[in-house]
């Protein structure tokens, strides 16, 4: 009996079935690979706020500056959360100050950049929208034209990561093939 596509649940049938045949042939990870051949370079946490700050400074100017912005290890699909954006309050003297973090999952080190970006496209858009409404994958894919399409591969890759262990290796990971 084939395993449940979890993370697919909710797309069409049809894509469904795709995805299972290629699982079912073992080909699901050269797929990604073929579409993703290479793994970004955004490898610690100052490397993120740089890579983060680019995205918000180009799209998003004008929204509350971000405090933190660091992988977790915290984090994980297990929390149904590849990324996390969260208000700290503080009390400083009289003043109650909020400030912006913003985590991502330590699953997205060894990905292709398409799909850090999409974590973190889709962290900056809750900064403006808090809720996934229309307005929020409008913004998402202003930041990010083919959002929707990055976020179905990103539960393909989910997917595969839950069957395999792994998808995208860096070169110290070649002996897992």
């Amino acid at each position: 009996m084939p395993k449940q596509l979890t993370y697919l649940a909710h797309y069409p049938e049809h894509l469904q079935q795709q995805i299972q045949q290629l699982q079912d042939t073992n080909t699901l990870g050269d797929w990604l690979r073929s579409r993703y051949p290479n793994i970004h370079k955004v490898s610690n946490d100052n490397d993120l706020r740089d890579y983060a700050m680019s995205l918000k400074n180009q799209y998003m100017k004008k929204t509350q500056p971000l405090s933190k912005v660091i992988y977790d290890n915290k984090i994980h699909i297990v929390n149904h959360a590849l990324g996390l954006h969260s208000y700290v309050s503080r009390v400083q003297g009289g003043k109650l100050k909020s400030k912006n973090e913003l985590r991502v999952s330590t699953l997205f080190k060894n990905t292709p950049e398409a799909f850090l970006n999409m974590i973190v496209v889709h962290e900056l858009a809750h900064l403006k929208e808090k809720q996934h409404n229309k307005a929020f994958y409008q913004l998402c894919q202003h930041m990010q034209p083919d959002y929707h399409q990055i976020e179905f591969d990103v539960r393909v890759y989910l997917t595969e990561l839950d069957n395999k262990g792994y998808v995208f290796l860096t070169p110290n990971d070649e002996g897992k093939r």
